[in-house]
Formats: C-alpha cells, sequence, structure tokens
C-alpha cells in the first residue's frame, strides 16, 4: 500500500537580511576603536613635527581649530584665539633674549627692528610652513579654494597659538625650545640692511590712506645727563603704541617698532 502522505521537507532559513544588534553594536565598536587609534597616531605624528609630546592634548586640538570650525553652542575662546594671544607676547619675549645675548653690542634700537621682522606674521607663518602644519588647521564647511585661501592667512596666527599651548602645556623652557629650535638660524642669517621702522610705518600708513604717524612725548625721566623719553606714536583709528628710549629718537623709533608688530605690518627689512 502506497503511503500518499505526501513528502514533508524542511526547506533552509534563508540568510537573515538584517544583522543582529549586538552585531552592530559590535562593529560600531570596532570603526570607533580605529577611529581613536587613527587619531592618536595622527596626533603623535604631529607632535613630532612640533617636537613637543603634549600632555593635555585638547591644548594641541584648540591650537589648530579656526572659529569656522566651531558648533554654535561653542565659544570663540574653544578656537585658537587666545593661545595665539599668549604665544604671540612669549615668542616676543624669547626672541628679545635670544636678540640680546645674540648680539651684545646692539643698542636697543637695532634689537627693536631685529625683534620685529623675527615676530611679524610672515616669519611665523614661514615657521609654519617649514613644520608643515598647513594640513592640520580645522576649518569649517568653506570651498575647497576659499579653504586654502583661509589656511594661509591664519597660518601666522596657528604658529603662535602652538607655542601659546606649548607654554601652557610645558612652561617657558618648553616654549623656549621651541622658538630656539625655529628661530635662531632665522635669527643669525645675514640680511640686508634693516629700515628704519619709522620709515615702514609711514609708508604702510600712506598706502592705507591715514595721514602721516604722529610722535608725542609723554614722559622724561632720569637725570639730566642720562635722560629716558616714553613717547607715543598715534593714527587714526588705532590704539597708540609707544616706546621708551635714551633719545626722542631712539624712543621714537621703539614705539614704531611696537606698532608695526602689533598690526602685523610687512616690510621691516628690506629683504
Amino acid at each position: 500500500m502506497n503511503d500518499e502522505t505526501p513528502d514533508i521537507r524542511t526547506a533552509s532559513r534563508p540568510a537573515e537580511a538584517n544583522p543582529r544588534p549586538e552585531d552592530v553594536g559590535e562593529g560600531k565598536a570596532v570603526k570607533k576603536k580605529r577611529s581613536k587609534a587613527s587619531a592618536k597616531a595622527a596626533t603623535a605624528e604631529l607632535e613630532a613635527r612640533i617636537g613637543h609630546k603634549f600632555a593635555d592634548a585638547t591644548l594641541l586640538a584648540t591650537a589648530f581649530t579656526h572659529v569656522s570650525a566651531l558648533k554654535a553652542a561653542r565659544k570663540r575662546s574653544d578656537s585658537y584665539q587666545r593661545l595665539e594671544f599668549l604665544g604671540d607676547h612669549v615668542l616676543g619675549l624669547v626672541v628679545s633674549d635670544m636678540l640680546y645675548r645674540a648680539f651684545p653690542n646692539a643698542d636697543e634700537g637695532e634689537l627693536s627692528k631685529r625683534l620685529a621682522d623675527l615676530v611679524r606674521k610672515e616669519s611665523c607663518a614661514d615657521v609654519a610652513k617649514q613644520l608643515g602644519l598647513f594640513d592640520d588647521i580645522k576649518l569649517g564647511q568653506v570651498g575647497a579654494s576659499a579653504s586654502a585661501r583661509l589656511r594661509k592667512t591664519v597660518l601666522g596666527d596657528i604658529c603662535e597659538a602652538v607655542i601659546g599651548a606649548i607654554y601652557l602645556d610645558g612652561g617657558h623652557a618648553a616654549a623656549a625650545e621651541f622658538v630656539a629650535r625655529n628661530w635662531t638660524e632665522r635669527m643669525k642669517k645675514p640680511r640686508r640692511p634693516l629700515r628704519d621702522p619709522k620709515t615702514v610705518l609711514q609708508e604702510w600708513a600712506q598706502g592705507k590712506g591715514l595721514p602721516t604717524p604722529v610722535y608725542r612725548e609723554v614722559e622724561r625721566t632720569g637725570p639730566h645727563h642720562d635722560p629716558q623719553f616714553r613717547v607715543a606714536v598715534d593714527l587714526p583709528g588705532l590704539e597708540p603704541a609707544e616706546g621708551v628710549g635714551g633719545s626722542k629718537r631712539a624712543a621714537e623709533k621703539v614705539a614704531a617698532s611696537v606698532m608695526i608688530e602689533r598690526e602685523g605690518v610687512g616690510g621691516g627689512n628690506d629683504g
């Protein structure tokens, strides 16, 4: 007697269309781990170029963050601007000390002119280029051409921000070491004669459509045979800048150099 009961075959289950939640979680964890490892390697490579290993990595990240890269909820202080302010003054102090020791016979006028040349934005940008910092700058969403232009304009600022970050992370000695490593050869390199800062400032003012800078004596101190003059230079729309010297002429040069440095004026020398 034939068994007419139809064969019952177990069909193979098709592959699951959607991965299990635990598999998704594991995948995200792996990607996150790889991303952290990649970021850590990139930070280590950047620290190697800079020559300083940061105990606080957030300082390094902030030094390269342009205000355009900040989310709306974050404050402008989370960009490099505050570090740039600090680094600018640390750079000025360290380079002043280097110049004082390297040129024992130079008077204050010559030292001021050399200082203005070494700490101007163009010099800082050159150091940033040598260290390959261009592509490390974090910008917001802008076009490729606009991004390239913006990175070039902020290179000098980024360099000063890095100095500020190193100062906060490792102290004066670490910052001084960075500056000495990147500015010593620049400082000693023979240059054509430095231009008079008063001439540089006047030419810059004329180019901006401003009148000739006005110098005024603010204070005279010291004995008659060894006076010290404090002079201020004024230009419309700008904060006055002051300088001190053993003569009015010397004080005027220092004041002009201070304004040149503060306003980021190029042309501090003929080179």
